[in-house]
């Protein structure tokens, strides 16, 4: 549904706008991830290892919200791609720890760009003042 088409009674609704500018702007970034050869889900294991350094995969999934089955599969990719590497956790030899490699951290520094021009993209009806009042405000909403 388009905004212009939209009720004007729907179109006052948050919930409606958040929504509908979640998937804009979600498009924006899937399309420039997969031009690539990324997924979100890549750039958030990466984004999470670099900030927090070696997680168990548990902990891993937890951490980027992701089920514990689809972090098996997507540890696959990502290490047969050079890109994490898993080792026996030394404080527990029955889980593995995940850590990036520097392939792994490389690419993240070039996601990263990918992502910022992504959301420049998603958001350039918007002043940078106004991407900060955005940001501000959705992560008020979201209670952090």
């Amino acid at each position: 549904m388009e905004i212009d088409r939209a009720p004007q009674r729907v179109t006052a609704l948050p919930s409606w706008l958040l929504a509908q500018a979640a998937a804009a702007t979600g498009r924006v970034v899937t399309d420039a991830l997969r031009g690539v050869g990324a997924h979100r889900s890549h750039y958030s294991v990466l984004a999470a290892l670099d900030e927090r350094g070696p997680l168990s995969q548990a902990a891993l999934s937890d951490t980027v919200g992701l089920d514990r089955g689809d972090m098996v599969r997507l540890l696959d990719t990502l290490e047969a791609d050079g890109l994490v590497l898993r080792e026996p956790d030394p404080d527990d030899r029955r889980r593995n720890r995940i850590a990036a490699t520097r392939a792994g951290r490389d690419r993240l520094e070039a996601l990263d760009t990918v992502i910022a021009d992504a959301q420049a993209d998603a958001t350039t009806t918007l002043s940078a003042a106004e991407r900060d009042d955005l940001v501000r405000l959705l992560r008020a909403l979201l209670g952090a």
